[in-house]
């Protein structure tokens, strides 16, 4: 199965910068839906209110469950999580 992205930048990315498989739209808005992912912050909620009071259709993006799976917090944890897997 091929994953494709469909990337909007308003300026292209530097020179080497990687760039996922798919199609980089260069353009400044005026779009009429706003895409955002879920990241339970409030960094991105202007923009949401600003779509509601314009009318715009927003599409919200649902973060994937966390795996349950051993986690660490650090770089630490992480290396001796390695340590013990060997």
């Amino acid at each position: 199965m091929t994953i494709l992205f469909l990337m909007r930048a308003i300026d292209p990315p530097a020179l080497n910068t990687p760039v996922p498989n798919g199609k980089l739209l260069l353009a400044r808005g005026r779009f009429d839906t706003i895409v955002s992912k879920n990241s339970g912050g409030g960094a991105t909620y202007a923009k949401i209110a600003a779509a509601r009071e314009l009318g715009i259709p927003v599409v919200m993006v649902q973060r994937p469950p966390i795996p349950d799976v051993e986690q660490v917090g650090d770089v630490e944890g992480a290396i001796a999580w390695l340590i013990e897997q060997l």
